[in-house]
């Protein structure tokens, strides 16, 4: 695959077509909104759906990886569908997770969805954790020109691309050079569109959308964008 490179701050980031963040001069992966263990809170709800979310989703982190040979591995939030989703990882994916952790240090940003550590797993967890000059959260800070660079989760971007058989429509991350969106990386998640005012507002400067693709990311830029007076924060006004 052919990732990406992206300024962000004064540091250079990769952003990988399969949806995670390598930061080569720390030796750091990321990947935000996984979402273990979804299919599963659907069947305590009485939807019962196919139950490999879990085991898919991981065996695609594995693969990344064993491509870049992190030491650290960050979670941004959302790692588990909900605060139970760690305990009922069947004895196979729970397995498989420990050996992806293998060696790794593991850093788990909370979400709202797993507002709690998950138990029983390496690695420590934070509110929101700081790596030199760039800040890891769950959920995008308000936009600010004077804000230190951060990469966030959460709202799940998507957007659409035109082609000569209709518009394509995929996750993606959303960047400038202060902030990156991640997309989410779970199996079974959904997806925000880039013009939703939720993304629209923390980019009122423009910024590009880089869609994911099979073998590279496909990218193109957001226009910047006047937003209603009460949406803006003081310093975009």
């Amino acid at each position: 695959m052919n990732a990406a490179p992206l300024h962000l701050g004064a540091e250079r980031v990769m952003l990988d077509p399969a949806g995670v963040l390598h930061w080569p001069a720390q030796k750091l992966l990321c990947v935000a909104d996984l979402h273990l263990e979804k299919a599963s809170a659907f069947a305590r709800a009485g939807y019962f759906l196919p139950p490999y979310d879990t085991r898919e989703t991981l065996a695609r982190l594995a693969l990344l990886i064993r491509c870049y040979g992190p030491k650290r591995l960050v979670f941004l939030g959302d790692s588990f569908h909900d605060a139970e989703g760690a305990a009922r990882l069947s004895s196979t994916d729970r397995a498989a997770l420990l050996k992806l952790l293998e060696g790794l240090e593991p850093i788990w940003v909370l979400g709202n969805h797993d507002p709690a550590p998950p138990c029983d797993l390496p690695g420590e967890a934070f509110a929101e954790w700081r790596q030199g000059p760039i800040t890891f959260r769950h959920i995008p800070s308000p936009f600010s020109r004077q804000a230190p660079p951060e990469i966030a989760g959460h709202l799940h971007p998507k957007a659409t691309a035109p082609t000569r058989a209709g518009g394509i429509s995929r996750p993606c991350f959303v960047a400038n050079p202060r902030r990156v969106v991640m997309p989410a990386f779970g199996a079974f998640t959904g997806g925000l569109c880039v013009t939703d005012p939720a993304i629209a507002r923390l980019f009122p400067q423009g910024g590009r959308a880089f869609l994911l693709g099979e073998e590279r990311l496909y990218s193109f830029p957001l226009a910047p964008r006047t937003l209603p007076v009460h949406m803006r924060s003081p310093e975009a006004s």
